[in-house]
């Protein structure tokens, strides 16, 4: 029958202890069992109890005792490794419940929408992980209007995202930047030869490529003129198609700029805010009701300070 065994400074984690663990890293980290006691400031004795201690309540045998010195057995080195991510993860453990004691977020929720320029988006997110190392920190890329809805269900800390043309009184909502779009077709594509404005009637006659949130109940589109419309949540995808000659549709400027100048793809001249409109808000938002601890006020402060295209 195994009992557990009790040490004054260890936990105990079912029949075992973090000490046993560390005492036993100790040993293969330092080559001996009177080498690790020195690095524990221990007596060898009450190294080797711990070692005896930790091989009858695992039933296992971590040395080998029959040469001139005991040497880990191929379990012994197998459990070594354990024995490390172990202690790494209760030191872990013990950093963020630290952090968390002090009023640090136990997790934070980034939602992105897909229209949102990335660069400025790594930039932050690499100095939130520098001064924030051991916070669980989740990303999401979102449909539009994705982000201020995770926002609203809790299940974002804060969103960048652009927000609907109603009524936002329940989000808190820091604008970054502003999204031009530019309606654009691939050079074969008949739209590509218009030299004026061009009519709705004429986009119309062709193929739509448009954004959309599989999520949204509303159904409400924005700046839809064709009868013919394909869908895409994807942004990356919608440019594959566009640049296939599948299509027309409006994109960020930042995201097609470069196949403007390579010529892949050709910008329309259309004189219609109703289709394209003035450029569109970016906004960096939080519910009120769940106002951003440290992490996520570091988070919004660096996003201010981003340079955005």
């Amino acid at each position: 029958m195994i009992f557990p065994i009790y040490y004054v400074d260890g936990s105990m984690l079912g029949a075992l202890t973090l000490d046993q663990l560390r005492v036993l890293v100790a040993i293969a980290d330092s080559g001996s069992f009177s080498a690790a006691g020195r690095k524990l400031m221990r007596a060898q004795s009450a190294v080797s109890h711990a070692v005896q201690a930790l091989e009858r309540s695992q039933q296992v045998a971590l040395f080998d005792r029959g040469g001139r010195r005991p040497h880990l057995t191929p379990a012994g080195a197998a459990l070594v490794l354990q024995a490390r991510q172990v202690l790494r993860q209760a030191d872990l453990f013990e950093r963020t419940a630290a952090g968390i004691a002090g009023g640090l977020e136990p997790e934070l929720t980034l939602a992105v929408d897909a229209l949102v320029a990335t660069h400025p988006i790594i930039e932050t997110l690499g100095g939130l992980m520098r001064q924030f190392p051991d916070l669980v920190v989740n990303y999401r890329t979102e449909a539009i209007w994705g982000g201020e809805q995770r926002v609203r269900r809790a299940e974002a800390t804060l969103a960048i995202c652009t927000l609907r043309p109603v009524e936002v009184q329940d989000l808190h909502a820091t604008r970054l930047t502003h999204l031009e779009l530019v309606p654009v077709v691939a050079p074969s594509h008949p739209l590509a030869i218009e030299k004026g404005p061009i009519a709705r009637d004429k986009l119309a006659a062709h193929v739509q490529l448009i954004l959309t949130n599989p999520d949204d109940a509303s159904g409400i589109s924005y700046s839809v003129v064709s009868p013919r419309i394909w869908r895409f949540v994807d942004l990356a995808r919608r440019l594959e198609f566009l640049l296939a000659g599948l299509g027309w549709g409006t994109m960020p400027r930042h995201s097609v700029a470069e196949h403007l100048r390579a010529g892949d793809l050709v910008a329309l001249p259309i004189d219609d805010p109703s289709i394209v409109p003035e450029p569109i808000p970016i906004y960096a938002a939080f519910h009120r009701d769940r106002p951003l601890g440290p992490a996520g006020a570091w988070l919004l402060d660096n996003l201010q300070r981003q340079r955005w295209p």
